[in-house]
């Protein structure tokens, strides 16, 4: 099969698990009481960015997974509310690969938020978050508004893991990276474009490991096992 068609199934396996979880979360709107599994993998959307080739609908823009070192215990709502921030607006990018670049892009493309200690990441964090603050209120403001779908795989903690497997195998398919044809490329005005990461630029997604890497088709048979565990989590009032 060729790429498009595998992209194709791709997202029909979003739109079951869609359906089986209840539709999209947006994290500005949850907490860690809402029943998330253990362990898992992450799909976000971003309005305003749509697949034009595939089918109709938003595109995935980021996907993650947690806990793939040796020994961590990181669940998967850890890994989630790193990404959203504190509930008074802030965050700590430097936890979160993800609120790093897009706070960089944010502020390529708003001058004003511009902050020097932005991509070092050795900078003492007393010493910056005061000057980093705003600018971590608009990621948490931006990442929190992101429509995001998840899986529940509870294997153990590992490089080798299912969850990691099908987190490189996912990128490596939705990435335009250093292909010879682009599938459900980013729109003109997608704020990925700030980048100053030539792999966020060109891939079309928030990441920037396994954006150049090949993929096995055969991991979407496992993402369909997976998706048929997942169950709903139900939100919190």
């Amino acid at each position: 099969m060729s790429r498009l068609e595998d992209i194709k199934m791709f997202y029909a396996l979003m739109d079951e698990l869609a359906e089986r979880v209840g539709g999209c979360r947006r994290l500005a709107y949850c907490t860690g009481k809402d029943g998330w599994p253990e362990r898992g993998v992450y799909f976000f959307f971003e309005d305003g960015e749509f697949r034009t080739d595939s089918g109709d609908g938003h595109r995935v823009v980021r996907i993650g997974t947690h806990c793939v070192s040796e020994g961590s215990k990181t669940k998967l709502w850890n890994r989630l509310s790193q990404h959203r921030g504190t509930q008074s607006g802030g965050g700590n990018h430097r936890g979160s690969v993800f609120r790093r670049l897009a706070g960089d892009a944010l502020s390529r493309m708003y001058p004003d938020l511009q902050v020097a200690s932005w991509l070092d990441r050795d900078a003492p964090r007393s010493s910056v978050k005061e000057t980093e603050h705003l600018l971590e209120c608009k990621v948490s403001a931006y990442i929190g508004n992101m429509p995001f779908l998840w899986i529940a795989i509870d294997d153990p903690a590992s490089k080798r893991s299912r969850r990691a497997h099908i987190e490189r195998n996912a990128i490596g398919l939705l990435s335009n990276y250093g292909k010879s044809a682009s599938v459900d490329p980013h729109s003109k005005c997608w704020l990925g474009l700030h980048s100053s990461c030539e792999e966020v630029r060109a891939s079309g997604l928030w990441n920037s490991d396994y954006v150049g890497d090949d993929y096995d088709p055969d991991f979407l048979n496992e993402l369909k096992h997976f998706i048929s565990r997942t169950a709903c989590v139900s939100l919190q009032p």
